[in-house]
């Protein structure tokens, strides 16, 4: 049946996910990742080939660096669809033929899925423009300075209020990001619900499981900053088991009508 033929699905259940389900969800994407590593390193390298580019393009022109930068939110959940496709075949005994999971990540492109992407586009313009709002604020009325190199600015008065600012707000957008995706992703790909529906869902689900999914988020913070100290090479596995993970943890968050 093709994609826009398929009838909707139930809206599922939110259930309580406890800090011992959170584990078993993390060594569940550990063994998915042992199980088939070859998807996982080939998924993850799509990130770390754009942070890397990101990296080095950031060192030259800014308008590419923006340009490149506005386009990732837009691709970067189909990656994660690969490796949700590779956990439910896991899950449900099925083959892993390449041509199948490379499919279903192709056929996303019709259904929801591209409007999470514009939605995280829109929230990094958004980031983008009170990044420069604010350091305009703290710094407009300065002498012109090349912040690339001299950071000492960023040690004055000014500086340190910009950066607690930025934290501050920017941890509040990290965590709205985290809440409309962290279920409406793996629920996208499973099921057939529009992408607000799904992202309404990830929302409840977050603020029912405050606790729990409060500590999900700041595990995956935490191990994706570590992994990314060795030049960005531990996120090849990071990623993957923290993508894997969460589609486990989505199975146990949401309950699902027959």
């Amino acid at each position: 049946m093709e994609p826009d033929e398929r009838e909707a699905s139930p809206i599922p259940e939110i259930g309580q996910v406890t800090f011992a389900e959170l584990w078993s969800s993390l060594k569940a994407g550990l063994w998915d990742f042992r199980r088939a590593p070859g998807y996982g390193l080939a998924f993850s390298a799509f990130y770390v080939l754009v942070g890397v580019g990101l990296v080095w393009i950031g060192a030259g022109t800014f308008l590419w660096t923006l340009a490149f930068a506005l386009g990732f939110p837009l691709v970067a959940p189909f990656a994660a669809v690969g490796l949700y496709e590779v956990s439910r075949r896991i899950e449900a005994g099925e083959p892993l033929e390449q041509s199948e999971i490379v499919g279903v990540v192709w056929r996303e492109r019709t259904r929801q899925l591209p409007w999470i992407g514009v939605i995280l586009t829109l929230i990094f313009l958004f980031w983008s423009f009170f990044a420069h709002m604010t350091f305009a604020m703290f710094f407009g009325l300065s002498a012109l300075t090349n912040v690339s190199s001299s950071y000492e600015i960023y040690f004055t008065s000014n500086g340190i209020a910009m950066m607690v600012m930025q934290a501050l707000v920017g941890a509040g957008v990290a965590f709205f990001v985290y809440g409309i995706a962290v279920m409406s992703l793996p629920l996208l790909v499973d099921k057939e619900v529009d992408f607000v529906t799904a992202m309404l869902i990830s929302l409840k689900t977050v603020a029912r499981n405050k606790a729990v999914l409060g500590a999900w988020a700041v595990l995956i913070a935490v191990l994706l900053f570590v992994a990314m100290l060795p030049a960005f090479l531990g996120l090849f596995v990071a990623l993957p088991v923290l993508g894997h993970a969460t589609w486990h943890l989505y199975r146990r968050a949401l309950y699902h009508p027959v």
